[in-house]
């Protein structure tokens, strides 16, 4: 007989998986009515990016009968930034969540844990490391089979008056033309823009500085005096790997005169928020995101003890940057309200902003994109926030909206499935938390466009449908008595 903790192996784990799908009935057949253009097959549904929240959306629209290519521009098994960019050991979230499994048990990240490294292993678990969590989603796209072209740069998306979308789409040396009906932004944290620096930097030489998302390098910080900017996870997370890179010293200058100490969004997070949020007025999508932007999330205690263990590292607390100038003798000053001090090397752990000028591949439609400040005035005496300000105002299945009616046609066949929908949806677009929830619900705003939009062919499809459930023999046909008979 076998134990509980043994290890049943990922085999076993996905003719599980391959069952529950196929008593939920899933995924179901397909229904789009095929659709052309000039001769060529026009896609369903084209998905720029294949991240988690690129995967989920992809996994779900397969269950329900729709077809998505999804297109990334990195080598297969290096999507988002796990394995490439980031730099912290352990994902934030806890290892409970779910994730992008859409509900399906066998689909979570423990399941594939416990397949191969057994129930104690799981119970001992503290967070999961970033690399495995990369893992994890590899094994999710291949269980799903989904369609995903890497090495796939998407560089111009236009949309057309006739309700259709033109990608440009370079691979191995070529550009290639794809019509799509609707095209989902699932890019991530990057969004609709980029890593964001303070303008003070805008002149500095760009060997003397990165930002925390760059993909940091140990041999950028060996025996460097280096700064970082900010007091966020990505600041702990770029001061550790510089200092276990060998940096020689490692300060971390913060605005605040303390760390922020509570997660006021994981307080707030619940079934409740996932799903209500959204259908909240906008003054009160405004206040809590707001209230969340001016609390700030404060690093993981894990995060936070894995640079102040080591002697090389400083907390310069309420130390905002006022000037930058470069050192005629190497590296450079920076001026705060207190102090001046001098560095080798900078990164900035300064978050994104949305910045389309970064984003040639979106120049088509971009300025025709209604972003909050265009309809929504801030209540009384509310302090301005430009980065709320830049947010997309996103439809009812998270498409973009004209500016002024009738400029773009056809912008709103595009939807922000990424971090800047979080204004006008919610934590739904990227984060582990809810992102199943925000998959199936543009899933199925995106199902229904399809189905509305064709509605006549399915009409037609319904008036001609012609498989019997009765073949005429079931029954023999009676006649009414003499005294039934009407005289």
């Amino acid at each position: 007989m076998s134990h509980v903790n043994e290890p049943l192996g990922l085999a076993l784990l996905e003719a599980r998986l391959r069952q529950d799908l196929q008593w939920l009935d899933l995924p179901a057949a397909a229904w789009v009515k095929p659709r052309f253009n000039a001769g060529q097959a026009v896609l369903d549904i084209a998905i720029i990016g294949g991240g988690m929240a690129g995967l989920a959306l992809a996994a779900e629209l397969r269950n329900l009968g729709v077809s998505a290519r999804v297109f990334d521009q990195a080598p297969t098994g290096f999507e988002g930034p796990w394995a490439t960019t980031a730099r912290m050991q352990t994902l934030r979230s806890p290892k409970q969540l779910t994730g992008p499994a859409l509900g399906l048990p066998a689909l979570t990240f423990r399941a594939w844990f416990e397949a191969q490294f057994g129930l104690s292993a799981w119970n001992a678990l503290d967070k999961i490391p970033r690399l495995q969590w990369a893992d994890y989603l590899r094994w999710y796209r291949k269980v799903l089979d989904l369609d995903v072209r890497n090495e796939h740069r998407v560089e111009r998306v236009q949309p057309r008056a006739d309700s259709l979308v033109e990608l440009d789409i370079a691979h191995a040396g070529q550009v290639q033309q794809v019509v799509a009906r609707h095209v989902v932004l699932a890019t991530g944290r990057d969004g609709l823009g980029g890593p964001w620096v303070p303008d003070l930097v805008n002149d500095l030489p760009r060997h003397l500085w990165t930002h925390s998302a760059s993909g940091l390098q140990d041999d950028w910080f060996v025996g460097k005096r280096v700064a970082v900017i900010g007091g966020g996870a990505s600041a702990m997370d770029s001061a550790a790997t510089a200092l276990e890179a060998g940096a020689q010293r490692v300060d971390l200058l913060v605005r605040r005169a303390e760390l922020p100490r509570i997660n006021k969004g994981k307080g707030a997070g619940s079934p409740g928020m996932t799903h209500g949020y959204w259908r909240l007025p906008d003054v009160w999508k405004w206040r809590i995101r707001k209230y969340l932007n001016a609390q700030q999330v404060p690093p993981p205690r894990g995060s936070t003890l894995r640079v102040s263990r080591s002697a090389n590292a400083r907390f310069l607390l309420n130390s905002p940057i006022v000037a930058v100038q470069v050192n005629p003798a190497g590296g450079v000053w920076l001026d705060t309200p207190n102090a001046r001090l001098e560095y080798d090397f900078l990164v900035f752990a300064t978050g994104f902003r949305t910045n389309f000028q970064l984003r040639p591949e979106f120049a088509a439609f971009a300025p025709h994109i209604k972003v909050w400040s265009d309809s929504f005035t801030p209540p009384d005496n509310a302090a301005p926030d430009a980065e709320l300000d830049d947010l997309p105002d996103l439809g009812l299945s998270f498409e973009f909206q004209e500016k002024t009616p009738g400029a773009c046609p056809g912008i709103s066949q595009i939807h922000c499935f990424n971090y800047t929908a979080s204004l006008s949806y919610g934590a739904v677009s990227g984060d582990i938390p809810a992102i199943s929830e925000g998959a199936k619900r543009l899933a199925h705003g995106l199902v229904g466009q399809l189905f509305n939009e064709d509605i006549e062919q399915h009409f037609d499809a319904m008036q001609n449908y012609a498989e019997p459930e009765l073949l005429g023999d079931e029954w023999v046909a009676g006649q009414p008595t003499t005294r039934e008979l009407r005289e």
